[in-house]
């Protein structure tokens, strides 16, 4: 239950509900409670007074002769009626029910009650519609077979009320000042709590919109800790999606600015006055190859923005490895052709067992297009002496391991250098290769996207040249048996 409501929800406001909220149920309680303790403390130093009177009663009980006799002096009577809050009234009965004095009204103590000569008993009654508060004790009398009389005294209830109503007002009435004060302690206790948060956002919007620095969790509460480390982690995303953007519009600018400079150049030499035929058909010949470079470095580009992305909502499905890699070898069939190369598909075969892993086909294309891309640019080739590019698909289905290789009778890759050609735009000196210098970039980020490995060795170690062999490894979609 909340005291408050609020259209949009308040950290202070919801603390301050839920403690003020049981606050306020508990104080008609407490004032219940204390009700009935000043009943209780009201009760006793009357209820010892009317144990006095009784006992101060029991002694006037005598024997005369053979009968029992009750006398109360005048002073002692006109003492035990003089209140100026209650009345008292008092009545002796002795053997047999025999009245002796005081008020024949007055009820007597429960039947069920076992006499106890000399120990006085105190309960609640009503006599004439009034209630009444009545102490009474058993006297045994000096008579043969020891009879017993009953002494009784009782008084109205006012001096009780009264006094346990002024106990009520002392312990409530510092309530009423002691509760607005709590309240406010309370308020200013959490507004001071806060306090934290407050400057927390203020360091926030002073920030620089370039600043994408993280906060200093040392700086605020420990229950806020997390919350600023999940807003770091938040940052340095954001700090890594923006040196992405901007790596990759530097690096298209930087690509694109050869081939775009190779077109005009070309573009002017055959806008010439007196170019030859034979100079305008060659300069659009320089042109047609530079808007393929130009294109192909775009796509280039556009499939490494695409395996930089965050890869948190890629689709993946069940894909089939050897199938996705023949699709790719037959589309590249073409380029290997021109260049003379021995392009082949050697190992399993689409749907052989263990063979499917969970991705996105689209980006395993990608991959092994780059592979293959990569190999046909490096390895030499002529009619005389064709190059050998070989992709290759291996199957553990016990170890649930998928290995995609791609190998080549190239030069190979010096050990010095395999670390550095997976970066963007390195190209491997004293290669004469056409190429962009992003596809094992690409390579690599779609590999991590799947969570595989990407290695490289020689293909033939020792040999000369010894080739390359480009090796993926992924984890292989475990299907369970029908």
């Amino acid at each position: 239950m909340k005291i408050f409501q609020r259209e949009q929800r308040s950290l202070f406001g919801e603390i301050l509900d839920w403690m003020l909220t049981p606050l306020l149920l508990l104080w008609p309680v407490s004032l219940a409670l204390t009700w009935l303790v000043a009943q209780g403390l009201a009760n006793k130093p009357f209820d010892r007074a009317l144990e006095y009177n009784a006992q101060a009663l029991a002694q006037l009980v005598g024997v005369v002769g053979d009968k029992a006799q009750f006398h109360l002096p005048l002073p002692a009577s006109e003492l035990l009626r003089a209140d100026d809050s209650d009345t008292v009234y008092y009545q002796v009965i002795g053997p047999g029910g025999y009245f002796l004095s005081g008020e024949r009204e007055l009820p007597g103590p429960p039947d069920d009650e076992l006499p106890l000569p000399g120990e006085v008993h105190l309960r609640d009654a009503e006599m004439r519609g009034i209630d009444i508060r009545v102490a009474h004790l058993w006297v045994r009398l000096p008579l043969p077979g020891n009879p017993l009389a009953l002494v009784q005294v009782a008084e109205t209830r006012a001096k009780r009320s009264v006094l346990a109503t002024e106990i009520i007002k002392g312990v409530m009435l510092p309530q009423f000042v002691i509760l607005p004060l709590a309240v406010l302690l309370v308020w200013l206790a959490l507004a001071r709590g806060i306090q934290p948060l407050h400057q927390l956002e203020q360091r926030i919007r002073a920030r620089n919109p370039d600043d994408l620095s993280p906060l200093d969790e040392r700086a605020v509460p420990l229950e806020v800790a997390p919350l600023v480390l999940s807003v770091n982690d938040l940052l340095k995303r954001l700090n890594d999606s923006v040196a992405t953007q901007k790596r990759f519009l530097a690096d298209a600018a930087h690509q694109l600015k050869t081939p775009l400079a190779g077109l005009r150049m070309q573009a002017d030499l055959a806008q010439r006055e007196g170019t030859s035929t034979e100079e305008i058909r060659r300069s659009l010949q320089q042109i047609g190859r530079s808007s393929i470079r130009a294109t192909h470095t775009v796509n280039q580009l556009l499939a490494l923005a695409h395996a930089e992305g965050s890869g948190v909502g890629i689709a993946r499905q069940p894909c089939d490895l050897a199938r996705l890699v023949i699709e790719v070898v037959r589309d590249s069939v073409p380029r290997a052709l021109d260049k003379h190369i021995d392009l082949g598909y050697d190992g399993a075969q689409p749907g052989t067992p263990g063979l499917l892993l969970d991705g996105n086909p689209t980006l395993l294309k990608e991959l092994v297009r780059n592979l293959l891309d990569n190999a046909i640019n490096y390895t030499p080739s002529g009619p005389d002496k064709p190059g050998v590019v070989t992709a290759r698909v291996l199957a553990d289905r016990f170890g649930q391991v998928l290995l995609l290789q791609v190998e080549d009778s190239g030069p190979g890759v010096p050990e010095a250098e395999r670390e550095l050609v997976f970066q963007p735009f390195y190209r491997v000196l004293g290669s004469e290769a056409d190429g962009s210098g992003l596809g094992l970039s690409i390579v690599q980020k779609i590999a991590r996207k799947h969570g595989a490995e990407v290695t490289l060795e020689d293909a033939r170690a020792g040999q000369h040249p010894p080739g390359a062999r480009f090796g993926v490894r992924f984890t292989a979609l475990k299907v369970q048996p029908g």
